[in-house]
């Protein structure tokens, strides 16, 4: 097979998109782990009843990550969707589309294993549903990906009592015994795979078009639209998620219900600038550490771990599994949010290390090898490449 229109070697790669996964997966773990806790009454996730370290800690989370990290997921997505068609079209559009559906199946067949085994919420599943319908916007002109993707932000946009609730863990997250875990998922699985690829559209789309334009690997006439988005996105995610994220830290009154689906519709699509201005500013930063000889060991780990984004994500959870389901270890009423917050930045820490010596021995991610192996198929007399395909 043409390497050219394969997965690209890790020295071939640019800095910027794979340090952005490796910084995007410790949200990813934050963003999860305190949906499991239980506690006397909740908002958005969070136990209320903690000390003052929870609340500044649930504070911190609300503002800075919780709905933050996945539009930030769905516009890398695109963007390495937009970086493999690139590489893989030469005119022969069906061809482009065959892959993208191969690459689709393995992600909603891994997807639905995790989400029956480990975690119910696993999005792995959603985005391949999501690719198989983006495989034909993968060729639409840029301005309908923009019109389309402003729809779908005004229509995620639109309040939503469930968004930001006062409801505690949902039931399916912690399965009383392996029975109940198997058959009470399906629903679960089923309604995140089909109805979640509509919240992450617009991330998505805007991520095929800044694809194109390679917008996190080159400044060029990019690059104030860059420093504008670094700027702006973070600064509306955080004056957005106040209502909530105080309420959260108990400096105000819990909000009416009443009220709730607007504040967190506010915060939902606050979350999305906040996304895209998490992806930009990581990018602006790689873009200057590229013109140092050598990026230095952390940098080079978290890349690593963005190259093996895939294989990280999926490890973090089945430590959920084991530590907060009922039958296993059962601390979902036993740890804070603090604890959660500190477990969940230790097993990525751990991901991180792991990827770090991956790539030191040489090696892709298993979930990596996988996806490639099915997406292009096996290369039968050639030796094994290093690096994974832009948006793993």
């Amino acid at each position: 097979m043409d390497s050219s229109r394969g997965p690209v070697a890790a020295r071939g790669r640019a800095l910027g998109p794979d340090l952005a996964r490796g910084v995007m997966l410790l949200c990813i773990a934050l963003a999860n782990s305190h949906y499991f806790l239980r506690g006397d009454a909740h908002l958005g996730g969070f136990p209320l009843d903690g000390g003052s370290v929870d609340r500044a800690v649930s504070w911190a989370i609300a503002t800075f990550v919780d709905g933050r990290a996945f539009p930030m997921f769905g516009l890398l997505f695109g963007y390495g969707v937009a970086l493999l068609v690139g590489r893989a079209t030469t005119g022969d559009r069906p061809a482009a589309r065959r892959l993208l559906w191969r690459r689709a199946a393995v992600l909603v067949v891994v997807g639905v294993v995790d989400g029956f085994l480990f975690y119910a919420g696993d999005i792995l599943a959603m985005y391949g549903v999501l690719l198989l319908v983006g495989s034909v916007a993968v060729f639409w002109r840029d301005r309908w990906l923009l019109a389309v993707a402003a729809l779908f932000l005004l229509l995620t946009s639109l309040p939503d009592a469930g968004v930001f609730g006062a409801e505690g863990p949902d039931p399916v997250l912690l399965p009383p015994d392996p029975v109940a875990m198997l058959t009470d998922r399906a629903a679960a699985v089923a309604l995140v795979s089909l109805i979640g690829p509509i919240g992450f559209a617009a991330p998505f789309l805007v991520g095929l078009w800044a694809g194109r334009r390679r917008m996190l690997e080159r400044e060029g006439r990019h690059r104030w639209l860059l420093v504008a988005t670094a700027v702006v996105g973070p600064v509306v995610a955080v004056l957005g998620a106040q209502p909530l994220a105080l309420a959260v830290a108990g400096v105000v009154p819990v909000p009416p219900e009443s009220d709730q689906a607007v504040l967190g519709a506010l915060h939902g699509a606050s979350g999305v600038a906040g996304g895209f201005g998490y992806a930009a500013l990581i990018a602006l930063v790689a873009l200057r550490i590229e013109r140092r000889p050598d990026p230095g060991p952390v940098v080079t780990a978290l890349a690593s771990a963005g190259q093996r984004s895939m294989t990280c994500y999926l490890a973090q959870s089945p430590v959920w599994a084991v530590v907060f389901t009922p039958f296993l270890l059962d601390l979902s009423g036993t740890l804070t949010v603090t604890s959660t917050a500190l477990l969940a930045t230790g097993v990525w820490l751990a991901t991180v290390v792991l990827s770090d010596r991956m790539r030191r021995a040489g090696r892709r991610g298993p979930f990596e090898t996988l996806v490639r192996r099915m997406t292009y198929g096996p290369a039968p007399g050639a030796a094994p490449k290093v690096g994974q395909e832009h948006g793993s």
